[in-house]
């Protein structure tokens, strides 16, 4: 039996074939689950369709989570095929550019609300609307990065919001774990994302990680994806409000 078998997934964030949600959705098929995927608009749907084909994804939803009754409707409708949900991968993030590439004490008040809601309260939103789906416990998961932990050059306001996702993650996993509903967040060491790419001097940020990790490579969403699977597996049922790092040991370096 495949540890994710008779499981189902939401993952929410898939970009294209080389997101993280990918690396995720592909993690949970290969380890037996049904996965429901979700695409930000119209525009961004060739780009995700191709990931949900390959991986014969129950569903392929529209989820843009500043757009009103999206995301209930997303819920909604798992809940109408499958009755429940297992796992929950919540991999979205965005701040304005003019906000993420200026100094943080240069950042708007609206970049910053903004970068707060979807990166964030998304999370929360979800949270509340995956609750009574997961009458028999289950796993939500996001995506953190180190700069939320200490300051990375040029990751400028992500880093005071990817801090509050990680407080968020702390809190939920007290308030659900009654009901045995585990949250983690998985912070993945620099990857040649999309998302990635909008940070200034991603190249140079790359080169040194790299140069740094103690394993002297870079992780890829495979990486990021297999432990996602562990961590909804049975085998982590005791794992829950922690931040794990999957780069090559580069967060351990000064």
């Amino acid at each position: 039996m495949k540890p994710l078998e008779d499981k189902v997934a939401l993952v929410v964030g898939a970009a294209n074939s080389h997101s993280i949600a990918a690396g995720c959705a592909q993690a949970f098929t290969q380890a037996g689950a049904e996965v429901a995927l979700t695409y930000l608009n119209e525009k961004a749907k060739p780009y995700v369709q191709p990931v949900a084909d390959e991986l014969d994804a129950a569903l392929l939803l529209p989820l843009d989570v500043e757009a009103e009754g999206e995301m209930e409707s997303v819920f909604q409708q798992i809940n109408e095929r499958w009755g429940r949900l297992d796992i929950l991968v919540h991999s979205i993030a965005y701040c304005p550019a003019d906000d993420l590439h200026g100094r943080v004490i240069d950042c708007s008040q609206t970049g910053f609300a903004r970068a707060m809601d979807i990166s964030v309260h998304s999370l929360i939103r979800m949270a509340k609307l995956a609750e009574p789906m997961m009458a028999n416990g289950g796993t939500i998961l996001t995506m953190s990065y180190y700069g939320g932990e200490k300051v990375v050059d040029n990751y400028n306001i992500m880093g005071p919001v990817k801090s509050a996702l990680e407080g968020v993650v702390r809190t939920l996993a007290v308030e659900l774990g009654p009901q045995q509903i585990r949250v983690n967040a998985i912070s993945p060491g620099p990857l040649q994302t999309r998302a990635g790419s909008g940070i200034a001097h991603f190249d140079a940020l790359i080169d040194d990680a790299r140069e740094r990790a103690p394993q002297k490579s870079l992780v890829t969403i495979s990486d990021v994806g297999e432990m996602a699977a562990m961590l909804a597996s049975d085998s982590a049922k005791r794992v829950s409000g922690e931040i794990i790092y999957v780069d090559g040991g580069l967060h351990v370096r000064a």
